[in-house]
């Protein structure tokens, strides 16, 4: 009961904090899990003819998500159809909103608002389960920073754009609002999505509560030895933390919540989400990698290294590492290792040799990550500050 209370009073107090902080911010466009001057770096190097990206351009250019128009829902269940239709259109969407950014080609910014408004009727999900907490992370998570690209189009009117805000708080808060009880990937996608509808919708309430969500899951997912011999459970995390982490032979630095149960598999998806989180605050002036600096960096390069060996190095009783690789390992190794210039050879080797050769890969919320954040200039894109949580702000409108 002490654990829940303490939770939720965490949840209560740290939006209050960052807002005392700062009363109102200037909310930074586009300012998701892209800036304008890391597209415009991106698009440089396209025009350029180097590589990655401009491989990276061709390969998503001759997707199928490069021609997809609009299937927009009214209501979303919780069936395959449904989450089939609901990913494709917003893979397909931030696709094509990179590709109009990439090749000022406007078929593709019509398509994409044609996407984006075809979502505007959407009322809600209908089950309010864990599994459309779920997918309300994927869809959202990848929305809005297509809607954030598409506010530099001209052809896009303000009465859009407030049509699609109004969906995203008629139909995504009220399960994005809610943790999920299922295992900690599920709460940092919802996070991810938060954090990034925040800034689209310019709601700093909503932003400081996925700021918050996310200060409290980060120790709770990503361990270090320093946390103690175990990590802090919170609400939803059961009693039991060794059946909850599917018990690891070794509780060492960078252990996930997932590792042991299922060898890396959804600990890319929690890792990538939680990165994104980041990456969308720092867009934002809230410097949050460095107090996960060592949980972050310790996380990836212990995964890294486990689906380069194919070993789990001891940690789990099943030894044998995943041989599944998705496209986000580059926001946080261009963050740590190009920013902050921490040295992190095992993500790299594992970037370089297993994920860009694969690179346009795209699964849910994890998206042409080698494309977008691939080797960005340290001085590009740098934060407001790097202040505590609530205290590194953009400042505040006059």
């Amino acid at each position: 009961m002490k654990t829940l209370l303490n939770y939720f009073m965490a949840l209560l107090l740290a939006p209050l904090t960052a807002l005392h902080a700062s009363s109102a911010i200037t909310f930074v466009h586009p300012g998701a899990l892209n800036s304008k001057t890391d597209l415009d770096f991106v698009k440089a190097k396209i025009e350029a003819g180097e590589q990655p990206w401009k491989g990276e351009c061709e390969r998503m250019k001759s997707s199928s998500y490069a021609k997809r128009g609009p299937h927009g829902l009214t209501n979303i269940n919780s069936n395959r159809n449904d989450a089939i239709i609901s990913r494709e259109d917003a893979i397909a969407a931030y696709t094509q909103a990179l590709l109009w950014y990439f090749t000022q080609d406007e078929t593709y910014a019509r398509r994409t608002i044609a996407i984006l408004k075809s979502w505007k009727n959407l009322q809600g999900f209908t089950a309010g389960s864990d599994q459309d907490r779920l997918q309300a992370g994927w869809i959202g998570a990848v929305l809005a920073p297509a809607a954030e690209i598409m506010r530099l189009y001209p052809g896009w009117t303000g009465i859009e754009i407030g049509e699609l805000q109004a969906m995203f708080t008629r139909a995504f808060y009220p399960q994005l609002k809610t943790a999920s009880s299922w295992n900690g990937n599920v709460d940092l996608t919802q996070i991810d999505a938060m954090i990034a509808i925040s800034v689209f919708n310019e709601d700093e309430s909503l932003f400081n509560e996925g700021l918050a969500r996310l200060k409290i899951r980060s120790p709770a997912y990503f361990y270090l030895a320093s946390d103690g011999p175990r990590p802090h459970p919170i609400a939803g995390d059961g009693g039991n933390l060794n059946k909850f982490w599917s018990n690891p032979l070794k509780w060492i630095d960078g252990l996930t919540q997932e590792t042991c149960r299922d060898n890396g598999h959804h600990s890319q998806f929690a890792l990538g989400s939680a990165l994104h989180a980041a990456e969308v605050a720092w867009h934002q002036g809230v410097d949050v990698y460095s107090e996960n600096q060592n949980r972050y960096t310790a996380a990836m390069e212990l995964l890294a290294t486990q689906l380069l060996s194919g070993s789990m190095q001891g940690v789990c009783t099943n030894d044998t590492a995943t041989a599944d690789r998705y496209d986000t390992w580059e926001v946080g190794y261009n963050h740590y290792h190009n920013r902050a210039g921490v040295e992190m050879p095992s993500t790299r080797k594992l970037i370089m040799e297993q994920i860009r050769p694969q690179a346009s890969r795209t699964d849910w919320n994890l998206n042409y990550e080698t494309l977008t954040h691939a080797d960005l200039p340290s001085a590009l894109s740098s934060c407001g500050g790097t202040s505590p949580l609530g205290a590194s702000r953009p400042p505040s409108k006059q």
